[in-house]
C-alpha cells in the first residue's frame, strides 16, 4: 500500500482522530487546514497532498470540496448536512475530472446496518410491522437528523411499498417514517431502527463507542480513492 501524503481539512476532534489513525497506517499529514487563514497561508503544503480528508461543518463542506477540485486533490468528505447540493458537486467532479468520496457514515459496522436495514424493511412490510427510527448524537452536531439517519430513512423508503418519506414531527401517518433525533452530552452516535407489532418488537441498533471507527473508515476511503477519478461511496469499498 502506498504511503499517502494527507491534507486534513477541519482539525477538531474528528480531524485529530483521523490524524492518529492515518499516522498508525504509515501515512504523512502534510497540512492541517482549520480556518480561511490556513487556506491562504498553506497552499504550497496543500499542493503536496495525494488526498484530502474533510471533517468540518455543513456550511463549509461544499466550499472545501470546490477548493480541492481546483487544486486537483482527491477529497474524502466526512461532513454531512450538505447533500442537498450533491448533484451540483457531482457535476463539478465530472466537469473537472476530479475525485470525491462521500459517506453519511464511515463506520464499517454502520455500513453493515445499512445492508441489514434493507432486509429488515422488506420483512416489516411483508408481515405488517410498524417502523420507527431513532438517533442520538452529541450536542455539538449541527445537522438534525444526522446524515446517517437520513440514509437509513432512504433505505426504508426505497424498500417499503407504503412509506414515502420521513419526519421529525409527524408520528401517525402510515406513509411517513417517524424519526426521533436527540442531542445529548458527548454521545458519539446511536442509530436504531425499531419494528413493532401487536405481538412483539425487535430492533436493529448501532452504537459508536468512540470516533475511531469513523476515522478508520475515512482513512480506508482515502487509501481507496488514491489515483481514481469520479464519485465514490462506501458501497464501492464493499463490492
Amino acid at each position: 500500500m502506498k504511503k499517502l501524503k494527507i491534507a486534513l481539512i477541519g482539525y477538531g476532534r474528528m480531524g485529530k482522530e483521523v490524524e492518529a489513525v492515518a499516522l498508525s497506517h504509515g501515512h504523512e499529514i502534510v497540512v492541517r487546514l482549520d480556518s480561511e487563514r490556513d487556506w491562504l497561508d498553506n497552499l504550497d503544503e496543500l499542493l503536496k497532498a495525494d488526498v484530502a480528508i474533510e471533517f468540518s461543518i455543513p456550511d463549509k463542506a461544499v466550499s472545501n470540496i470546490h477548493k480541492c477540485f481546483n487544486a486537483k486533490i482527491p477529497i474524502v468528505v466526512g461532513t454531512t448536512g450538505w447533500y442537498h447540493r450533491l448533484s451540483e458537486v457531482e457535476s463539478w467532479c465530472e466537469a473537472q475530472n476530479q475525485a470525491i468520496f462521500y459517506a453519511p457514515n464511515y463506520s464499517i459496522g454502520m455500513n453493515m446496518m445499512f445492508a441489514l436495514s434493507k432486509q429488515m424493511t422488506e420483512m416489516a412490510a411483508k408481515y405488517d410491522y410498524k417502523l420507527k427510527l431513532k438517533e442520538i448524537h452529541h450536542i455539538h452536531k449541527l445537522d438534525k437528523p444526522s446524515g446517517t439517519a437520513i440514509e437509513l430513512a432512504k433505505i426504508v423508503r426505497n424498500n417499503h411499498p407504503v412509506i414515502e418519506g420521513f419526519s421529525l414531527e409527524e408520528k401517525n401517518n402510515p406513509k411517513i417514517l417517524p424519526v426521533d433525533a436527540l442531542r445529548e452530552e458527548e454521545v458519539n452516535g446511536m442509530h436504531e431502527l425499531r419494528l413493532t407489532s401487536d405481538e412483539d418488537s425487535l430492533s436493529l441498533k448501532h452504537e459508536a463507542y468512540s470516533r475511531k471507527g469513523f476515522a478508520k473508515g475515512a482513512v480506508l476511503a482515502a487509501e481507496f480513492l488514491h489515483n481514481k477519478k469520479g464519485v465514490f461511496t462506501m458501497a464501492d469499498i464493499f463490492k
